[in-house]
């Protein structure tokens, strides 16, 4: 290369270098900074179980965070920033007392199933922070706690004490206007399963407008009108075979399709009905986000869980 040649590339190069230098700086220089506000209330439960989750979770759940040197610098400031203010508003371990007490077992339950996913901590910063990573054994104390507390709070009963038909006036509603379905008995069985994690057993039912769906594959996403009803049991101990069998009755829950209505949550509404009272759960309407943020992990057969594979046979 002569010399000019050789000049005007040096020139070229020493204002790409400029540029790219002072768009740094400017990137920099107004970097999101991450606050931690006071805390004003705080998770308790066993050391084992909260040792695990200010590690893994409190970085970007709380009003605690502690950013390394390598989360301040643009641009991947701007992108860590974005992500705590997003999870703060999932769930803030630093305002735990805020979250009505019958919905804190639910984003417990959600937290555990998004680790059991590989969906937290975030795969990106599990990459920069593995230090954060949640082993099996300590998913495994998670998923303990958690189920322990399901049980405290179900307490055994009777599911012939659940009230058949009722009048319309005193029909269970749930808070986000949901009512109780006892015809449900009357519907098909879309699917049965069980949750050893928590030590339940289902049984799933759709009205015809699921089951229709269902086996037309018309489900990316459901019809308006499709109602899907989860009735779960505590699950007895292994009999001498292996064998499971349903004991006393836990809860009813209800799924229902109306895209107008129920924006926030992908179209579906949400509703549990605990014990033979069959006591709605969840003092606010936006006790349904949390069930979405869990049913997100269904999102390729429309949000829900356990459907059959094959069409549901007439």
């Amino acid at each position: 290369m002569d010399t000019p040649k050789r000049n005007r590339f040096r020139s070229a190069a020493t204002i790409l270098a400029g540029v790219l230098f002072t768009g740094f700086a400017v990137l920099q220089a107004n970097s999101p900074k991450v606050e931690n506000p006071p805390v004003t209330s705080e998770f308790h439960g066993p050391e084992e179980v909260t040792r695990i989750l200010k590690r893994s979770c409190y970085d970007c759940h709380s009003n605690e965070s502690n950013l390394r040197w390598y989360d301040k610098i643009a641009p991947f400031s701007y992108k860590v920033a974005a992500d705590v203010e997003e999870a703060r508003k999932r769930f803030n371990f630093s305002e735990w007392d805020s979250i009505p007490k019958g919905e804190q077992e639910g984003k417990l339950w959600y937290i555990v199933n998004m680790i059991d996913a590989g969906r937290m901590p975030l795969p990106a910063y599990a990459a920069a922070h593995p230090s954060a990573r949640v082993t099996p054994a300590e998913l495994t104390i998670l998923k303990n706690y958690v189920t322990n507390l399901s049980r405290a709070h179900q307490p055994a009963s009777d599911t012939a004490r659940i009230a058949g038909k009722q009048k319309p006036t005193t029909v269970p509603t749930s808070v986000n206007g949901i009512r109780y379905i006892d015809d449900y008995k009357n519907w098909k069985v879309i699917s049965t399963t069980g949750r050893p994690d928590n030590g339940t057993s289902r049984i799933i039912y759709g009205n015809d407008i699921a089951v229709k769906a269902l086996e037309q594959d018309q489900i990316r996403p459901w019809p308006d009108g499709a109602v899907i009803v989860k009735v779960v049991w505590n699950s007895q101990a292994p009999d001498k075979d292996g064998n499971i069998m349903p004991g006393s009755f836990n809860n009813i829950q209800l799924m229902v399709r109306d895209a107008k209505k129920f924006t926030d949550t992908e179209g579906w509404g949400f509703a549990k009905f605990n014990g033979p009272e069959l006591k709605p759960q969840g003092q606010k309407a936006s006790f349904a986000t949390t069930c979405i943020n869990c049913h997100q992990l269904a999102s390729e057969t429309g949000f829900v869980f356990d459907i059959p594979t094959r069409p549901v046979a007439r």
